[in-house]
């Protein structure tokens, strides 16, 4: 039997959030060393188990606040949760906050090597990779550039066209199903839907009920950091429209 491409297990995850404003940072460290300075705890996620079965395509449903994000950011391994543990079985493309995890000061070239070399792939693969990681984010001779000088739609593309290319077994998708212009969306929709076709595994973040319907054969209600229900798309997505009409 083959094993589930994501098992999450009793996932709790708490921040502090602090009790008053600081002004500045010598005043945070005053605070911090005479023990003035207080917390209130917050708990994003609370006792947080399911597991999604490979070829599974998930949505995750919730209101704002609802922990739909933070849930997201555990599994791709990006926070550590306070308790609880995530198994992945299989490559993972995060595709959360895109570009958010180049270096500024390198080139649009180098971080592809960068990223991908994160990803666990070796600089050969990156290599035979690269001219359809450059040709699908049309930065043409902006690859040489350093990326602080990018526009935030241009890093966005780069991250885009890194993460599709590298033929990912899980697919982490926030909100994330379309960046830059018109031409640039429908092109992103497209590659993703064929990755789709080719039994990726997907978990999927959307305020949207027909996206959810479009992609997803399964779904899961977030509310304050709990889990309230999870199913079959078509049954999740209808509970999920009553809380939305009943709000």
């Amino acid at each position: 039997m083959a094993k589930p491409a994501i098992v999450v297990d009793n996932i709790s995850m708490m921040f502090n959030l602090h009790q008053e404003k600081v002004d500045n940072l010598k005043e945070y460290f005053i605070k911090l060393i005479t023990r003035k300075l207080r917390f209130n705890e917050f708990w994003a996620l609370n006792d947080i188990s399911f597991t999604v079965e490979k070829g599974d395509r998930v949505g995750i449903l919730g209101f704002n606040g609802a922990g739909k994000s933070t849930l997201l950011k555990v599994i791709a391994g990006v926070l550590k949760p306070t308790k609880g543990t995530v198994k992945v079985n299989g490559i993972v493309a995060p595709m959360l906050e895109l570009g958010a995890g180049f270096d500024m000061n390198y080139s649009g070239r180098e971080n592809i090597f960068l990223y991908g070399a994160t990803m666990g792939y070796s600089r050969k693969f990156i290599e035979e990779k690269y001219d359809e990681i450059v040709e699908f984010s049309e930065l043409g001779d902006f690859i040489d550039v350093p990326v602080k000088n990018y526009s935030s739609g241009m890093r966005a593309r780069l991250g885009f066209a890194i993460a599709t290319a590298v033929e990912p077994q899980i697919l982490i998708l926030d909100e994330v199903l379309s960046v830059g212009d018109a031409k640039f969306k429908k092109k992103s929709e497209a590659k993703i839907r064929s990755m789709f076709d080719k039994g990726i595994t997907v978990l999927f973040v959307s305020h949207s009920v027909n996206q959810v319907l479009n992609i997803c054969n399964k779904a899961i209600i977030l509310e304050k950091g709990k889990v309230i229900a999870q199913g079959d798309a078509k049954e999740i997505c209808a509970q999920y429209e009553k809380m939305v009409k009943g709000k």
